[in-house]
């Protein structure tokens, strides 16, 4: 499955809409971003199940601003709209391979019974 072009208007509906899924915010200018793409194009032929977004941070300046994004390539794994890790950088295929793992793994069960226990103002 090729990577999703994210934008202002498709950014929220995706992220609501998805289990998993990876956001990797870039620009046409960065090099490490270009050498990059392959990493991330291969990874995401590997892991159907997972969502895999490209976002041009200055194509969408706001979405990147909220999100703090200050550096590019930057991936945000996002697990049933919880940003659960970022990652800032180039990285192999293992390395990323990796991360993946530790995302899936990632045990949302602390952050659900967070949110709530929190009482509603």
């Amino acid at each position: 499955m090729q990577p999703v072009q994210m934008n202002s208007e498709n950014f929220k509906p995706l992220v609501e809409s998805s289990e998993f899924i990876i956001v990797d915010f870039g620009a046409a200018w960065c090099e490490p971003c270009k050498r990059f793409d392959a990493v991330y194009e291969k990874a995401a032929g590997r892991h159907p199940d997972i969502v895999f977004g490209k976002l041009d941070v200055d194509a969408s300046p706001e979405i990147a601003r909220q999100l703090n994004v200050k550096q590019v390539p930057c991936l945000i794994a996002i697990r049933n709209q919880v940003i659960i890790d970022g990652q800032v950088g180039e990285m192999t295929e293992a390395e990323f391979e990796r991360l993946i793992g530790d995302w899936r793994a990632f045990d949302l069960t602390a952050i659900r019974g967070h949110f709530e226990r929190q009482p509603v103002n």
